[in-house]
C-alpha cells in the first residue's frame, strides 16, 4: 500500500513539474508586432457568410478568439452532435466553432464534400460526428474549398489574422499578432497545461509541430 502510495505521488509531483516547465518556458511570447510594423496591410474579405457586417476573415478571427476566451480544457472525445458539448475541445475544435461561428458549418460542408470526393479522403465509412475533428481530413477539405497559400513562415506579407494553418497532427487559427520577425502567432490547442492559447510557435528554438502542410484562407 505504501509504495502504490508512493508511486502516486511521485506521477502527481512530476506532472506538476512539467505543468510548471511548460509555463515556465512558453508563457512569455516577448514584445507583440502587428501588420502595421511591417507594411503589410491588413486583409479583408469580400464574403460575409452570416450577413452580420463583419467580413469574413475579420469574423473568423474574432469568434477564435470567443472561443478561445472560454479557456476550454483539452480533452479528445467522441460527441453526438459533433461539436463538443461543455468545457472541453482539442485543435480541431477551434478552427471548427471559428468557422461555425461565423456562418460555416464544418461538420456539415465536410461530410458533404466526403460523399462527394470519397476517393479522396482515407475514411472507410462516414462519420458526421468525427470526419471534421480530424486533422488529416480538414487538409484534404480546405484543400478543395479554400484558397491555399504558402507554407514558408519568412514570407510574412502571405500570412494573415484569420488564415487556417495546418501542421501534420495539428491545426490552428493564424492570429494578427507577430513576433519581432514578422512570423504570425498561432491560436490553437494541443496540450493540458497550455499556458496561453494565442503564441509566438515560430520564435521558439523548438518546434513541436513539425513542417507546416498546409495554409489556408476562407474566399
Amino acid at each position: 500500500m505504501k509504495n502504490k502510495r508512493r508511486f502516486f505521488i511521485t506521477v502527481i509531483t512530476v506532472l506538476i513539474v512539467l505543468c510548471v516547465a511548460v509555463y515556465v518556458l512558453f508563457l512569455h511570447n516577448g514584445k507583440v508586432y502587428y501588420n502595421s510594423d511591417f507594411n503589410i496591410e491588413d486583409y479583408k474579405s469580400q464574403k460575409d457568410m452570416n450577413s452580420n457586417g463583419i467580413d469574413d476573415q475579420t469574423e473568423i478571427l474574432l469568434r477564435t478568439r470567443e472561443y478561445i476566451s472560454t479557456a476550454p480544457k483539452y480533452k479528445s472525445e467522441y460527441y453526438i452532435g459533433g461539436y463538443p458539448t461543455g468545457e472541453y475541445g482539442v485543435c480541431t475544435d477551434v478552427v471548427g466553432y471559428a468557422l461555425k461561428n461565423s456562418g460555416y458549418n464544418l461538420m456539415v460542408l465536410l461530410n458533404n464534400d466526403v460523399i462527394e470526393n470519397p476517393q479522396d479522403y482515407d475514411i472507410d465509412e462516414p462519420d458526421v460526428n468525427i470526419d471534421f475533428r480530424r486533422v488529416k481530413n480538414l487538409i484534404v477539405y480546405f484543400n478543395h474549398t479554400a484558397e491555399s497559400l504558402t507554407t514558408d513562415i519568412n514570407d510574412i506579407s502571405q500570412w494573415q489574422g484569420g488564415d487556417i494553418i495546418v501542421f501534420a497532427d495539428h491545426i490552428g487559427i493564424v492570429s494578427d499578432k507577430r513576433n519581432k520577425n514578422g512570423q504570425p502567432f498561432v491560436i490553437h490547442h494541443a496540450y493540458p497545461c497550455q499556458p496561453e492559447y494565442e503564441e509566438d510557435l515560430f520564435g521558439r528554438p523548438i518546434n513541436f509541430y513539425g513542417e507546416i502542410k498546409g495554409h489556408f484562407r476562407i474566399s
